[in-house]
């Protein structure tokens, strides 16, 4: 017979990196809201898609704050780990998606975007200060280091596009990304290489310039040379990504898997929103095809991470 100890681990063990289920939810919701605009489909799909990534907002957040009074330490183990610690900006950044979703209710929009952004103003300091306090090593480093600093390129997204503070979130994210990526490529080119359960967190290098793409032409209004470059950008770590597609072949099931979704969704977006400006059909149909494969992915993604999470595989201790 179990104990109640046993009952309860998987409460212990239930992972901050679950809010980027929240993430790829949000993402298929917005892909579809921009596609939308442009073809007119069905306003309800966008109801449902709405509704389904906020349950699970709703969920996780439960059950985290559920870990986080009874087993607080497990939540400050994570807080100080040097991987997990990264996956914390998911809250914000599914907190800022949901509250982005949700614009049309005003005192929904207001309380979750000042949830939001507080929590990534916190999370971005703290990550840095504990990389530069920790002792931190080159093989740490992967792809969601992203998330806490780039993180702050969401917060245009979901501010007004008149906010001036927007600008000071904008300007930390586009300067901190390619600083963040030359970690990165140095971690990839000269270290080991990273845990297979990893490997798909490459996915993540198509989201900053995108997002970055995303938050400029919103800020500034505008299709100007800058933001050219942000989009081609995100146009070659795409290719990038579908070059190295065999990387991402044969590998384990883990939480890590949503990682295929939003930045394919930011990639989608920011392609759709790139044929607004310009007309250029390419950009259209890459759009497009960005999004249905995004739909594969949020399948073949959510149906193993239903059967994980029944088998209880998801719930263990992490390294």
């Amino acid at each position: 017979m179990k104990t109640q100890d046993e009952k309860s681990s998987w409460l212990q063990h239930f992972p901050i990196i679950f809010y980027a289920v929240v993430m790829g939810l949000c993402g298929l919701a917005l892909a579809y809201e921009r596609l939308n605009l442009l073809f007119d489909i069905s306003g309800a799909v966008f109801e449902i898609l709405r509704g389904a990534a906020s349950l699970a907002y709703a969920l996780i957040c439960v059950f985290y704050s559920a870990k986080l009074i009874k087993h607080p330490q497990a939540c400050k183990a994570e807080l100080f780990h040097p991987v997990q610690v990264n996956f914390f900006a998911a809250f914000s950044i599914g907190t800022l998606l949901i509250a982005t979703l949700w614009r049309d209710f005003a005192s929904v929009y207001d309380a979750l975007f000042c949830v939001g952004v507080a929590f990534q103003t916190f999370i971005t300091l703290h990550a840095m200060s504990f990389w530069i306090r920790s002792d931190v090593e080159p093989q740490h480093a992967s792809p969601a280091w992203f998330l806490p600093i780039v993180g702050n390129l969401f917060v245009p997204l979901a501010a007004p596009a008149t906010s001036e503070f927007a600008w000071y979130y904008f300007s930390v994210g586009i300067f901190f990304w390619p600083v963040i990526l030359a970690i990165l490529l140095y971690r990839l080119i000269f270290c080991a290489l990273m845990p297979p359960k990893f490997i798909p967190t490459l996915f993540i290098t198509v989201a900053p310039p995108a997002m970055a793409f995303l938050g400029y032409t919103k800020l500034t209004g505008g299709f100007d040379a800058a933001a050219k470059i942000m989009l081609y950008v995100t146009l070659f770590f795409v290719l990038f990504i579908i070059y190295m597609f065999k990387s991402f072949l044969g590998i384990k099931f883990s939480l890590s898997w949503w990682a295929f979704t939003f930045p394919t969704a930011a990639a989608s977006i920011a392609f759709l929103r790139a044929f607004e400006f310009n007309g250029i059909k390419f950009f259209l149909f890459a759009g497009a095809a960005g999004f249905a494969i995004l739909c594969v992915f949020i399948g073949i993604v959510g149906f193993y991470t239903v059967k994980a999470i029944f088998s209880g595989e998801i719930f263990t201790a992490q390294k």
